[in-house]
């Protein structure tokens, strides 16, 4: 199997060219990401616990979901695609906004990710890849922000900081999302 390329792009997001995934997060190279956050008409967040087996980050809780764009697809097409494939389920997505962030992991890899976060809501439950996710949950956004507080090492280090972003992004557009 090919190994997965993701798109290099500048600090305006224009692509200047494709990498093997590893490579790019080896050498810590700027490329296009997104990232998936559902809610219920509660107000509870999906989270994804991912699958023991993932080369980075096992077992750590994270966003509904993420990964990265293909070479000739939208974002919402490119957040479609990787939530039916790891969630098991459609639903209209809306980009919020994007932003840069550096993280680097544990074991030498680093996302330096241009990410575009997107939000959908959904009221049932998932149907999941268990070979990307291990378990799932609802939490009411104000609780994730809490026990990320508290238990800091469950959760992924990417999510910590798109988390964050997407808390402040909700609290200064209360109405029209």
């Amino acid at each position: 199997m090919k190994e997965e390329q993701v798109i290099l792009v500048n600090e305006n997001d224009e692509p200047i060219g494709l990498m093997p995934k590893l490579e790019a997060h080896q050498k810590a190279i700027l490329h296009r990401a997104f990232s998936v956050f559902i809610l219920n008409d509660k107000g509870e967040l999906m989270l994804q616990q991912r699958a023991h087996q993932k080369y980075h980050s096992p077992l750590l809780w994270t966003n509904t979901c993420c990964s990265h764009q293909r070479d000739g697809e939208t974002n919402i097409e490119a957040g479609s695609r990787r939530l039916f494939e790891e969630m098991g389920f459609q639903t209209e997505l809306k980009e919020l906004f994007h932003f840069i962030y550096q993280a680097p992991f544990d074991n030498g890899l680093t996302e330096h990710e241009l990410d575009h976060v997107m939000i959908g809501y959904f009221n049932e439950n998932p149907t999941i890849n268990t070979d990307e996710v291990e378990a799932w949950k609802w939490m009411k956004i104000e609780d994730v922000k809490e026990d990320m507080i508290q238990n800091p090492n469950l959760y992924t280090v990417w999510f910590k900081i798109i988390f964050d972003e997407f808390y402040h992004f909700l609290e200064n557009h209360k109405s029209g999302i």
